[in-house]
C-alpha cells in the first residue's frame, strides 16, 4: 500500500451546458482541495430509549487556489455559475491510478454534479489573493475513468520540462 500526495488528485470542472462545447478544465494555481461526506440524524424518543433516525449523505467539494487574476477562466465561468444558478460537473482525478485494458490511457475518477454554493475572494497585506469555492453536490456520484490530457495535467501541477526548446510534434 502506498501513499497517495495531494497534487497526484487533480480536480477539472465543466459548466455542465457547455458539455458539447468545452473540455473540462483544472483551476489554476490551485492549493487546496476536499471532498466532504456527511449524514444528519434525527432523534425521536421511545418508550424503550432514543433511536436515530439516519438522513440522507450530503457530499460537498472545496477548492481554493491563488487568484491569477479576473481572467481565470475557470475562476470566472464558476463565479458565474453561482449567479446564474448553473450545474457544474466536477471529476475527482486519481493521477496514480491509471486505467488498463479498455480505460489504458485514463485514470480512476469520481464523477460528480452539483452547484457553486459559494465563492469568496480574500486579499490580506502578506499573502496572495485566493479564490475558495464550494460546490453542493447532487447525488452521490459515480466511479469511472477520465481522459486527463497534458495540458489539464499541467494546470493541476507543473509538469517537469526539458531545458530544450520545445518542437512540434
Amino acid at each position: 500500500m502506498s501513499v497517495i500526495k495531494g497534487n497526484r488528485i487533480i480536480y477539472l470542472y465543466r459548466i455542465l451546458k457547455d458539455a458539447k462545447t468545452d473540455d473540462a478544465k483544472a483551476v489554476a494555481f490551485t492549493t487546496e482541495n476536499s471532498r466532504t461526506k456527511s449524514r444528519d440524524s434525527d432523534t425521536i424518543s421511545t418508550k424503550d430509549g432514543v433511536i436515530r433516525v439516519p438522513g440522507e449523505v450530503e457530499t460537498e467539494i472545496s477548492t481554493t487556489a491563488i487568484f491569477s487574476s479576473e481572467s481565470d477562466e475557470m475562476i470566472s465561468k464558476l463565479e458565474k455559475a453561482l449567479d446564474d444558478g448553473d450545474k457544474v460537473e466536477i471529476w475527482e482525478v486519481n493521477l496514480d491510478k491509471p486505467g488498463t485494458t479498455t480505460n489504458q490511457g485514463k485514470y480512476a475518477a469520481k464523477y460528480y454534479q452539483g452547484y457553486v454554493t459559494n465563492f469568496e475572494l480574500t486579499s490580506n497585506s502578506e499573502d496572495h489573493a485566493e479564490a475558495s469555492l464550494d460546490f453542493g453536490i447532487e447525488g452521490k456520484g459515480a466511479d469511472g475513468y477520465a481522459t486527463v490530457t497534458a495540458e489539464q495535467e499541467e494546470i493541476a501541477s507543473y509538469v517537469f520540462k526539458d531545458t530544450q526548446k520545445e518542437t512540434e510534434e
